[in-house]
């Protein structure tokens, strides 16, 4: 194994160094076959691209070669090139995560995530409900991977409470008959801690076969002792033990699955729930100036009644396919012994919720300050009525401005409640309160490389609009000129999703949208028609471990196979784009007025046309040349 892990990493060292020293060479020809500007800018672009695909470096230091690379080649001065990273729209996304590693570091999002447990109950499908509302709901407000990550291990004590420990192995030594009856004696004590059906928790091997006593036999055995009885071993018996098997198996995957997809789903509800949602605020900045439709309330309003929908769909198909909800039995009358699981797996909940103890002053102000960061955001301009930006200088106040407001606030609020005798007492000791968040809490758990990703993708669409390469793009798009609007949105959502089943997120919304920016310029439609569908399409990843940090971390607890993943996420997928094009199509034409071209658009397509007869006459001329 140990030699079978040294070739292991030294193929993958032999494949990173192929692909950082090969690329640049064999995207050579892009340099030759397009104008000079336009050629540069896309082989940057193309670079980039691939070593996203193929993390031959990490993500962030791929996203800081545009403050190397357009200065060298001629394509943007640097001064330039560096404030994309600082954005405003950067430094929403910032506050958004430090909001997050307050609520972190006071267990909040753990006590919130408890309480909506214990009211949603303890049955399957329930459980899985409320596991997928809890998830998504932090995932509006903290990373995916994180919301991940804290609810899992919620979910495994749950599952351990309703079914016992899952065993691995499924041989045994053979072990002389004292053993064997008292193995017996464990498996009828097992019997009670199943979920009203026969467990596999502490197997009886015969002739290399498992058996242990079923619900009947537990009844019998307390009117006959007779140990031989309980031994023998019948057709009836190993199908009901294989059957129970497969209920808890499936059960226990449902539980998993269920939570990277609602992670995935809901953070697409909030402009700061995912990296790509913000990404598209920041490349409209740069493409459509004077676009001012999307911001945190119009987004809320559009993507959260599709994130309730989603879910919803999601939680039915989750629960038919893993037998959380049981279609067939559903008027049958619950056993004893799976109300008595129930009733543990009821405590193991609550006996977690009551070991945060009592609401701490902290978790109070963090949840105030938390009402007040999601209040102020969508409040700010609703668009429908008067924000209380309103009563400021237009154009000066940015979600940017309201989120870093309030997590400052979080820098010197005292954690713990202020005495106002300290204040008339002179005698008092004058120690120092530990404010709600630290500084050095903050540098360690906010995702630093995010920021510098986010800014990378700014650099990116700056790069292809100074350039002329949108333009160019642009003018390669003809043959798309005579699609339908509602049939783009599906064939770019299935595209986007497929694509970022295989690469990062943010890397691919990064590549496509200053394609869909000039495809909606080709069609004549408003440009959020085809890029709202492909920033959410990002996050519709479900069928693959390597999709999603949080499938990833879903299926490394070792009870998920690849093909669990890919059998639940294709219709997921399906799903996702039908919900999509549904809501692009009817609510999101009022909240974003897609049904007219706009002026901000209009301005746009009038620049890129004056533009597009020199272009094309530059590559003519460089293509004749070649």
């Amino acid at each position: 194994m140990a030699a079978l892990g040294a070739l292991v990493k030294k193929a993958w060292s032999v494949r990173r160094a192929v692909v950082l020293l090969g690329a640049p060479l064999a995207l050579l020809p892009v340099l030759l076959s397009l104008p000079a500007k336009e050629g540069r800018c896309l082989y940057v672009i193309l670079l980039m691209a691939l070593y996203w695909c193929t993390e031959a470096l990490p993500l962030a230091v791929t996203a800081l070669l545009p403050i190397v690379l357009f200065p060298f080649l001629g394509i943007l001065p640097s001064n330039k090139v560096c404030p994309q990273y600082f954005l405003d729209t950067n430094f929403l996304f910032l506050s958004g995560l430090i909001m997050a590693s307050a609520i972190e570091e006071w267990n909040l999002h753990r006590r919130i995530a408890l309480r909506v447990l214990m009211c949603v109950g303890v049955q399957p499908a329930r459980l899985i409900l409320g596991m997928m509302l809890t998830t998504s709901f932090l995932s509006m407000w903290l990373s995916n991977t994180a919301s991940t990550a804290m609810m899992l291990p919620i979910a495994n004590a749950i599952l351990k409470s309703l079914f016992g420990e899952k065993d691995t192995s499924k041989e045994m030594s053979r072990e002389n008959e004292e053993t064997q009856a008292s193995q017996e004696k464990m498996a009828l004590q097992q019997v009670c801690l199943a979920f009203g059906r026969p467990s596999l928790r502490a197997p009886l091997q015969q002739n290399k076969l498992y058996t242990v006593p079923t619900e009947m036999q537990f009844l019998a055995s307390t009117e006959d002792k007779d140990l031989a009885e309980e031994k023998e071993i019948t057709s009836d018996v190993l199908s009901d033990l294989k059957k129970e098997e497969e209920y808890k198996n499936n059960i226990w995957k449902g539980f998993l699955i269920s939570i990277p997809y609602a992670a995935s789903i809901g953070g697409t509800a909030t402009l700061t729930g995912t990296a790509p949602n913000l990404i598209l605020l920041g490349q409209l900045k740069s493409y459509f100036p004077e676009c001012d439709v999307v911001n945190f309330g119009s987004w809320f309003m559009f993507a959260f009644p599709l994130m309730l929908i989603f879910l919803l769909m999601g939680w039915l198909w989750i629960s038919i396919l893993y037998g959380g909800i049981n279609l067939r039995g559903w008027r049958a009358k619950k056993s004893n012994l799976r109300v008595d699981a129930e009733a543990r797996a009821r405590e193991v909940i609550k006996e977690d919720y009551q070991k945060l103890g009592p609401t701490k002053f902290a978790e109070q102000a963090i949840f105030f300050f938390f009402f007040m960061f999601a209040v102020m955001l969508f409040s700010r301009d609703p668009k429908f009525i008067p924000g209380w930006a309103s009563f400021f200088a237009p154009g000066f106040i940015s979600d940017a401005v309201t989120g870093i407001t309030i997590v400052i606030i979080l820098f010197f609020f005292p954690s713990q409640k202020p005495s106002l005798k300290w204040w008339f007492d002179f005698k008092a000791p004058n120690t120092e309160t530990q404010p709600l968040l630290t500084w050095r809490k903050a540098q360690e758990t906010v995702p630093w490389n995010i920021i510098l990703l986010l800014g990378g993708g700014f650099a990116m669409a700056k790069g292809c609009e100074e350039s002329g390469l949108s333009v160019w793009i642009g003018g390669r798009l003809h043959p798309l000129e005579g699609v339908p609007p509602p049939v783009a949105v599906i064939l770019i959502t299935i595209v986007i999703a497929l694509f970022t089943e295989f690469a990062s997120n943010t890397a691919t919304i990064i590549i496509f949208l200053p394609v869909l920016a000039e495809l909606a310029i080709r069609l004549k439609v408003n440009p959020l028609y085809l890029m709202i569908p492909g920033t959410i399409g990002c996050s519709y990843a479900f069928m693959l471990p390597v999709s999603t940090p949080p499938n990833s971390i879903a299926f490394s607890s070792g009870h998920l196979m690849v093909k669990d993943m890919a059998r639940t996420g294709l219709l997921m997928n399906l799903m996702g784009v039908l919900l999509l094009s549904l809501a692009m199509n009817t609510w999101a034409k009022s909240i974003f007025q897609l049904g007219t071209f706009p002026a901000w658009a209009n301005i746009h397509a009038e620049n890129a046309t004056s533009l597009l007869p020199a272009v094309e006459n530059v590559t003519l001329s460089a293509l004749n040349k070649i």
